[in-house]
């Protein structure tokens, strides 16, 4: 098992990390920003490295600041969280390089699945099922706008390089194309530094599935199941579950399978998740789900497949970065109950839901469930970083009972006087829609 690790990230994942890995007998080395001093995970590492102002890129994005850090305390290895740095290929490589274990996907794997259109291209190779679309080398206006009249309408332009929502674009008719590919390539320049967009059928009741894949250095590869991320907004996860309402054995046969070959094709060794889009105007159906995208790192929503599956996912990263093999083996791999995750944001709906920034005055979390949070009472919500103040994590037989957990637990979180979108994720959780 390596012997000391230090976590490129911070907040709950920095905390969340720690917990594993101090339960393993690993030693711990958090990265701090000016900002961060005072955070919770700064203190319960082992140490704790001060790495510049509090802008991300002066700290937390500075390469070689993390690797000084590394070299100063002894690690032995760094694990990425997700964000930042996670899904950097030359970071990576920099750490290997370093000598240092990267706890993450190999920097080739990272880079075949980094670009839309290539991983699509790799996919549909891999006889891995892709969105109907273009995402041919002929950029031109002209060229973009027949392959979309062939596609039919509605039609989704997305940023090769895109993710997060950025870099977007729905359009109903032809007569809005062009207009829409031109704000797109603009989005995608400023945001991503790289205008070149793919074509996909746009589909008119979509469901976000997708499944947790994990790889190990001898070239096995398992499946740890699904979850659905349907509910979002502004394309933004809200909240997750698992496994996916309305998923029988066939499809989940297909879907998983499906993201296992998509693994193997790039040699995956690690955590990694093979996102899918599935047409769900039928229900859903092995025939109408299609590969979206590969996140090559920790997910977010990593805790709801923790809990149906009663693995703990950093253990297995940590594991199998040590050249362990994977704890087990497919047919042992089994689905208890439901679980759901809220992602409960320093935000407020009442303004469009605009960051609440802050002191933490007053904060009172559920303590019946199992709560990710990196901050706590009497410490502040910054604007520096994403202002999430913790996941909100349920357990339960079904999924009924599931949401009703949620919505209670969404319903006892108390803060102040920053303001947040518990209120609204309890009136989501209760909503009928969502429970039917």
């Amino acid at each position: 098992m390596i012997e000391s690790l230090l976590i490129a990230n911070r907040g709950e994942i920095a905390r969340r990390i720690i917990r594993t890995a101090r339960r393993l007998g690993v030693r711990t080395i958090a990265v701090h920003s000016d900002a961060d001093k005072d955070m919770p995970f700064v203190r319960e590492a082992d140490e704790a490295v001060a790495i510049g102002p509090a802008p991300a890129r002066e700290s937390y994005l500075v390469q070689e600041k993390i690797l000084a850090a590394a070299k100063a305390t002894g690690a032995a290895a760094i694990h990425p969280g997700y964000g930042f740095l996670s899904e950097n290929a030359a970071f990576a490589e920099a750490v290997q390089t370093a000598g240092l274990v990267w706890v993450g996907a190999p920097p080739a794997s990272i880079r075949a699945m980094g670009l839309k259109d290539a991983a699509k291209k790799l996919m549909q190779a891999a006889g891995v099922p892709v969105t109907p679309g273009y995402m041919g080398e002929d950029q031109s206006p002209e060229r973009l706008q027949k392959e979309a009249d062939a596609i039919g309408y509605p039609v989704l332009i997305k940023a090769v390089a895109g993710g997060g929502g950025k870099g977007m674009r729905k359009v109903d008719a032809a007569q809005q194309f062009q207009d829409s590919l031109e704000s797109c390539k603009r989005e995608a320049a400023s945001s991503f530094g790289d205008d070149r967009v793919l074509i996909e059928k746009y589909i008119l009741s979509p469901r976000h599935i997708e499944v947790q894949v994990f790889g190990d250095t001898q070239g096995d590869v398992v499946h740890l199941f699904e979850r659905d991320c349907s509910l979002q907004r502004r394309h933004q996860k809200v909240i997750e579950e698992a496994p996916a309402p309305g998923m029988d054995a066939a499809t989940r046969e297909a879907i998983c399978a499906a993201a296992v070959k998509a693994a193997k094709a790039v040699d995956y060794v690690g955590a990694g998740t093979i996102e899918f889009i599935a047409d769900a105007s039928e229900g859903l159906r092995p025939d109408r789900i299609w590969f979206m995208e590969m996140n090559t790192r920790l997910q977010v929503e990593h805790p709801v497949t923790e809990a149906i599956t009663g693995q703990d996912l950093v253990e297995w990263q940590l594991r199998v970065a040590s050249g362990e093999p994977l704890p087990l083996r497919q047919q042992d791999l089994r689905i208890d109950g439901w679980a759901m995750e809220a992602r409960l944001y320093a935000e407020n709906p009442v303004t469009g839901f605009l960051p609440s920034t802050g002191p933490l005055t007053h904060l009172r979390l559920p303590s019946a469930i199992r709560v990710d949070s990196g901050v706590e009472q009497g410490g502040e919500v910054t604007p520096f970083y994403d202002p999430m103040i913790a996941k909100l994590i349920v357990h339960a037989p079904t999924r009924q009972a599931a949401a009703k957990s949620l919505a209670a637990a969404c319903g006892e979180v108390q803060v102040w006087p920053v303001r947040t979108n518990a209120a609204f994720l309890a009136r989501t959780a209760n909503d009928p829609a969502f429970v039917a």
